[in-house]
């Protein structure tokens, strides 16, 4: 009897033991099942390349490269999320990325709607193995200037402390308190770069030239701190945190006739720029040589859609500074520059009744400080063409 009994615990144990490692051994077999991104499958876009990106065209050419450790058994394709069909190509046959081995290369002819798509590719191999990517294509439309889809960008420079010439007290608020209304009534992505080197405000802008814009795209730059003005080159030059006094050939200074050439190259169809900095009036090269002339006759108040967009269809090179060929006050500690005062309060009417603030706006409100604002127009401006601030 007792040999029964002694039998029957050693069935009961080894049973509860075999429960056990079964239990403990089911996380790892569910773990093991295939992910919606295996990283075994490896996409190789190559157009378009870059995750967000601008045609100027239609239509694109969808073309990615797949490694995969099976052969594919299910190939989805969905722009804006309708269903596509796709083609597979000879992978031994691809110009593009020869030092790459593709297993199956895609083709798709993708015809774009006006604004942003969304472009995503599913694909699911033998193995069972599952992968996802999707890329976003801006589509510019010819037809239209204003779009809905377009961006507006501000980038603000503003320097307090400097390494040899004397700190300033309200650059950085000023270009703080710009930005914030920029972007919390007119929809703008803005980037503050705070106390910046030579070396920073150009990488800054190379940074912004190597971006892609739609046409209806608007790109507003700012400048506050110290400028100087040299009489033999008679050109002005911003100071940057670590430009030195004693620098004769100003190779720590960043000069007007190279930020105009910068500026102009940037390929965002309508820039603005402001600066509060001393001489900055010289940026126009008429002042500069002391030949000044008046500025552009200001646009009349217009507020309709089609105003949006007959302005915007023009190409836009347009500057502003807080004075000509001298000296500008900084202003008292945290009550902005007199030139930042104007300027917030322009952006502060919001456009008045049609919620549009255009240059001419802007300038009625800053013209009136002393020294006199200067505002003109640098290589590239088309007759015409307006910056427009957009209240939400």
């Amino acid at each position: 009897m007792k040999n029964l009994i002694s039998l029957a615990l050693s069935i009961l144990i080894l049973s509860q033991a075999t429960a056990q490692t079964i239990e403990a051994q089911s996380p790892s077999i569910a773990f093991q099942l295939p992910s919606k991104n295996d990283p075994s499958i490896k996409f190789f876009w190559i157009n378009p390349l870059e995750t967000f990106s601008v045609s100027e065209s239609k239509t694109i050419l969808v073309k990615v490269g797949i490694q995969t450790p099976s052969a594919l058994t299910k190939v989805s394709l969905y722009i804006n999320e309708r269903a596509q069909s796709t083609k597979r190509g000879d992978a031994d046959k691809l110009d593009e990325l020869r030092n790459i081995k593709f297993d199956d290369i895609l083709f798709f002819n993708a015809n774009l709607a006006r604004g942003s798509n969304t472009i995503r590719i599913e694909v699911e191999n033998a193995n069972g193995g599952k992968r996802s990517e999707t890329r976003v294509v801006r589509s510019s439309d010819a037809q239209l200037a204003f779009d809905t889809e377009r961006y507006d960008h501000a980038l603000l420079f503003a320097t307090n402390d400097y390494t040899e010439w004397g700190d300033l007290v309200n650059p950085v608020s000023d270009a703080q308190a710009i930005a914030k209304e920029l972007e919390e009534n007119y929809g703008f992505k803005t980037e503050i770069v705070l106390n910046p080197t030579k070396s920073d405000i150009i990488n800054k802008l190379r940074e912004y030239s190597l971006r892609k814009y739609l046409d209806s795209d608007q790109l507003f730059v700012f400048f506050a701190g110290h400028g100087q003005f040299d009489e033999v080159f008679t050109d002005g030059y911003l100071v940057c945190t670590n430009s030195k006094k004693n620098d004769i050939a100003r190779e720590t200074y960043i000069s007007f006739s190279d930020l105009r050439t910068i500026l102009s190259n940037i390929p965002s169809n309508h820039l603005f720029l402001a600066m509060d900095v001393c001489y900055g009036g010289t940026f126009d090269q008429s002042i500069a040589r002391g030949t000044d002339r008046s500025t552009d006759d200001l646009y009349a108040e217009v507020n309709t859609t089609e105003f949006l967009a007959r302005k915007l269809q023009f190409k836009t090179r347009k500057y502003l500074t807080s004075g000509g060929k001298e000296y500008v006050p900084d202003g008292r500690p945290g009550e902005h520059s007199p030139f930042a005062r104007k300027l917030l309060e322009a952006l502060r009417t919001y456009g008045g009744r049609d919620k549009i603030l255009t240059l001419g706006e802007i300038i009625s409100t800053v013209e009136k400080i002393n020294p006199e604002p200067r505002f003109g127009e640098f290589p590239g401006n088309e007759p015409g063409s307006d910056f427009l601030f957009v209240a939400k």
